[in-house]
């Protein structure tokens, strides 16, 4: 499938992290969102039930930063996908890319940054 939407640039602070200081303050999260599915119907309709709600995705994207703790961003990641597949039955395969650009490293660096993919 050829077709996509993407959603970059999600913010929200979280506190997701293996260090007990990570659990306490919350960081800055950014998430990058890339959905597969036929487009050729709501395109041709102009009818948003036939489609993905991207506010609905970037809402669920949100709440999973702000209201879960995990160790590892890989979980969240993994928690965001599980989350937007089980949200839009049409999504044929999708990308979730979680940023976490104030990660506790002891040198410079410019992002951490973990990508997972689903599909059906």
């Amino acid at each position: 499938m050829s077709d996509q939407i993407i959603i970059t640039g999600i913010r929200a602070s979280g506190k997701h992290g293996a260090l007990e200081q990570e659990k306490l303050v919350a960081q800055e999260f950014i998430v990058d969102v890339t959905l597969k599915l036929d487009l050729s119907e709501p395109a041709m309709t102009d009818d948003l039930t036939k489609t993905v709600n991207y506010e609905e995705v970037a809402v669920i994207i949100h709440r999973i930063i702000t209201n879960t703790s995990f160790n590892l961003i890989e979980t969240l990641a993994a928690k965001i996908a599980d989350a937007i597949m089980e949200l839009s039955p049409l999504t044929e395969e999708l990308k979730v890319t979680v940023h976490k650009p104030t990660a506790p490293i002891s040198v410079p660096f410019g992002d951490v940054a973990v990508t997972i993919k689903r599909q059906r």
